[in-house]
């Protein structure tokens, strides 16, 4: 290894340890984690605020970089201040903000900061995509509900995906939740709750019925992908050939 690539790296590895150490400080310092998963203190704070749009879009951004905050509350909350259209949009800018931002901090730490930020078994469950993402496969992995998707943009962050493909995957793919969880605030501020129930039961339905039939999912995709991968390779080799 070079010199100037072992001083790249040990710079890579130090700005890591210190953006890690600040963020946990912080976290524990302003019990960050439990202001985030309180519904009541987020919606105060946001609406106390005069830049209460931009507010709101920031803790899209955060929830996403720090992937174990629950991503349904702020998309709840989105619908409950500001609509279900309105709420869609102010989400879907914060969620595609954050989803590049984690996609770059991965893109430019890599491996060290993956395994820091998403744990083995998810690394492991989703390792072939890595290295052998179709656009049609990594969409569906953003669009099927209970699969990590915030931590599917630090995974996908040290693959070779361009980064406005990444984009377009993941705010298309984010897309019908994010409707959906906007609905659902703002018919529980109406007080819709016929319509309101529909969606939790839906919403119940479909997350339980994609977290029993994960394994079953990513497998599907993996063969779709290796497929893919093995046509393409077969019609490259005949290009040679002729």
């Amino acid at each position: 290894m070079k010199p100037a690539t072992n001083r790249q790296l040990i710079l890579k590895i130090a700005a890591l340890a210190i953006l890690i150490s600040l963020s946990v400080f912080l976290f524990i310092y302003y019990d960050l984690y439990i202001f985030f998963t309180d519904k009541n203190k987020i919606i105060d704070f946001i609406n106390t605020s005069p830049y209460d749009e931009v507010v709101f879009i920031l803790f899209q951004i955060v929830q996403v970089v720090a992937a174990p905050i629950p991503g349904e509350l702020t998309g709840f909350i989105g619908g409950f201040i500001y609509g279900p259209f309105l709420g869609a949009v102010y989400s879907t800018i914060g969620l595609t903000l954050g989803s590049w931002l984690a996609f770059a901090l991965a893109h430019f730490f890599g491996m060290p900061l993956l395994e820091k930020i998403v744990k083995p078994g998810v690394i492991e469950k989703f390792d072939h995509f890595m290295e052998h993402q179709g656009v049609v496969v990594s969409f569906f992995l953003f669009l099927i509900p209970g699969f990590p998707k915030d931590y599917l943009c630090y995974i996908m962050g040290v693959s070779r995906m361009p980064v406005l493909m990444f984009l377009i995957i993941s705010a298309a793919g984010r897309l019908l939740g994010t409707i959906m969880l906007s609905i659902t605030g703002s018919s529980a501020r109406d007080g819709h709750y016929i319509l309101l129930s529909l969606f939790v039961a839906a919403g119940i339905i479909i997350f339980f019925a994609a977290y029993r039939y994960q394994d079953k999912l990513l497998a599907f995709l993996k063969d779709k992908s290796k497929k893919t991968d093995h046509k393409k390779t077969g019609n490259n080799d005949l290009k040679t050939d002729t």
